[in-house]
């Protein structure tokens, strides 16, 4: 995850960087998480490394504060579905693959 900090960055500079960053083929978009008020955006990619990810942004002229690694985890993970997955797991075929 890409984590940019630009209090005051123009919305219209932000979209035109969404446009350069959709045709990139060195990694993969995901998602962004945009706060304008407080010009703080969370981007999530896929990329082979970090290093990666730095030249992507670096080539495109795009600073970032910090990139962390990321795992998902939803809702329906937790509490008495988590269990009911662990069972159906535990009985898979394909358990492993």
């Amino acid at each position: 995850m890409m984590v940019h900090n630009t209090p005051g960055i123009d919305c219209n500079e932000v979209q035109a960087n969404w446009r350069k960053l959709a045709d990139v083929e060195a990694g993969t978009w995901i998602r962004t998480y945009y706060n304008e008020e407080k010009g703080v955006r969370y981007c999530i990619w896929l990329a082979e490394s970090e290093e990666v990810l730095k030249d992507i942004f670096t080539e495109i002229g795009i600073s970032w504060d910090s990139i962390i690694q990321v795992e998902e985890t939803v809702p329906d993970l937790w509490g008495e579905k988590w269990d009911k997955h662990l069972e159906e797991d535990a009985a898979a075929d394909n358990l492993g693959m």
